[in-house]
């Protein structure tokens, strides 16, 4: 665990919410319960929503600086907060959320918000939790909340809940761009039809990326199945990335089943170009990988 992310004073932590790239996904086959298996390497990066958290007595209020979060049950916060106070016994607290990540953009913030309210939590209450309990506790709020409670770089399976840390990021600056487009999770994975459990990747997600150098021509043969469903409904996004990679990015994708494509930059003068290029339409970020 690495506390050096919590600012702590007294009764009160802040905590970075980071967000998270998916470097390929692949879609398997549907589960009895609805989910999909998966195979995909997050890679979390260091952009990031910021929430503070302080004790009260009981309960738990949420206030944020957008007004598309609630404070209700919908809301991943309190749903952590309460899967916290359920299995430990733990008094109230105050969330205040100020949000960065847009929603449906692939980046994972609200899993990430979860994951951070949970940590916040057993760091506020000095609970002796071990990060393997957290993962087991945080599936039960959402398929990618697990992997935020390590973070870095893992290579996740099952429906993202079985993770696998690997030994070493992939170098190079992340260019983020985002959009003006929301994608319903729950469409993206309906339009895949039956069939898809002989669609598996032949490729080693894990071989290629767990490695002390990347090799970014292998790194290409990684894909994102999503870009199969979203592209053709969403030309812009696929518009985007055929100019990240025209602009000299050594690798990109979409993220996830959401809108936002990055592009992986070795060199910061091109890096310097895409983002001048980006900037002025789209909502735009350079991140460094955690």
């Amino acid at each position: 665990m690495l506390y050096q992310q919590f600012i702590v004073q007294m009764r009160k932590v802040v905590i970075n919410s980071n967000a998270k790239v998916n470097i390929g996904l692949k879609v398997l086959k549907k589960k009895d319960n609805g989910y999909h298996d998966i195979v995909t390497v997050f890679q979390e990066i260091d952009l990031s929503d910021t929430i503070t958290i302080t004790k009260k007595p009981h309960g738990c209020y949420f206030n944020s600086n957008v007004d598309w979060l609630k404070n209700d049950e919908d809301n991943l916060c309190i749903a952590a907060y309460k899967l916290m106070e359920k299995n430990y016994g733990i008094g109230g607290i105050n969330i205040d959320l100020n949000k960065k990540i847009p929603a449906g953009s692939g980046l994972g913030g609200g899993s990430s918000n979860a994951a951070s309210v949970m940590k916040g939590v057993r760091k506020l209450y000095s609970l002796d939790i071990p990060n393997n309990e957290l993962e087991h506790l945080a599936i039960n709020i959402g398929a990618d909340v697990p992997f935020f409670i390590n973070g870095s770089m893992q290579l996740g399976e099952g429906v993202g809940e079985k993770l696998t840390l690997l030994k070493n990021k992939v170098s190079g600056k992340y260019l983020i761009i985002m959009p003006d487009i929301v994608i319903d999770t729950s469409w993206a994975y309906s339009q895949f039809k039956n069939g898809l459990d002989t669609f598996g990747s032949s490729i080693n997600f894990a071989s290629l990326l767990n490695k002390k150098t990347t090799n970014f021509n292998k790194l290409k043969l990684i894909e994102n199945d999503f870009e199969s469903i979203v592209i053709p409904a969403y030309p812009e996004i696929g518009e985007i990335k055929e100019k990240l990679c025209a602009l000299g990015a050594e690798y990109a994708s979409l993220s996830g089943s959401g809108s936002t494509v990055f592009g992986i930059f070795n060199d910061n003068a091109l890096l310097e170009k895409a983002s001048s290029y980006f900037t002025p339409k789209y909502n735009t970020f350079i991140s460094s990988p955690i």
